[in-house]
């Protein structure tokens, strides 16, 4: 029985077997304990890719992207991914100190297909390392290394539902807040949100690597 107030709460497996019944086949096939070839062409056409961590803090998802192949298949069982200059904040770097479980999820441009992986990470600053990574004459900060565990691509029903690809169903600029009002809304002390907005392509340009 449900503990929750809801009576049509699904906290149990049981309740969300009886309401999704079995596992279609071919979700299953697809998923293996390594990179194949067929794998490892999206990691290396994927210029983006989004890591989910989790920490005592609990859960995090962070974007990373670069050129296509900025991800490197250094085996079948292992990622390479280099990180860049932000804001050191570094929550994910932070949770994979304190537990190695991450989920990857590389999404190409025009692709349907995203591709899942999902494993352990452990990360190294070493510099012959990091150099291979170095774009614009910047090495990598660090990479993050990834032992793949699970590895399976996801069908195209949520890119599709979602039209992210189609240009049409882009956002209009300044149909949503600019970065410059957000930080002033939320800044206890004077913002010039229309300086930061105005400012920020230029710092972009200096600080992208």
């Amino acid at each position: 029985m449900s503990s929750s107030s809801d009576p049509h709460a699904l906290d149990t497996i049981e309740a969300l077997e009886s309401l999704y019944g079995t596992p279609v086949g071919r979700s299953l096939t697809k998923e293996i304990d390594y990179i194949s070839d067929h794998y490892r062409a999206f990691v290396e056409a994927a210029p983006f890719v989004v890591i989910s961590s989790v920490g005592p803090e609990g859960t995090d998802a962070t974007p990373r992207g670069d050129p296509p192949g900025f991800v490197r298949v250094a085996d079948q069982k292992t990622v390479l991914i280099p990180d860049r200059r932000g804001n050191n904040r570094i929550d994910t770097l932070r949770n994979i100190v304190r537990d190695p479980r991450v989920s990857l999820l590389f999404l190409v441009p025009g692709v349907g297909e995203t591709l899942r992986i999902n494993g352990r990470a452990s990360i190294t600053a070493d510099p012959a390392l990091c150099e291979e990574f170095s774009i614009q004459g910047k090495p990598a900060r660090c990479v993050i290394r990834v032992a793949a565990e699970r590895v399976y691509f996801q069908c195209s029903k949520a890119l599709i539902r979602s039209r992210l690809w189609d240009v049409d169903a882009q956002v209009k600029p300044g149909a949503l807040p600019t970065a410059g009002s957000i930080l002033k809304a939320l800044s206890t002390e004077p913002f010039d949100a229309d300086e930061y907005d105005r400012n920020y392509p230029k710092h972009m340009r200096k600080t992208i690597y």
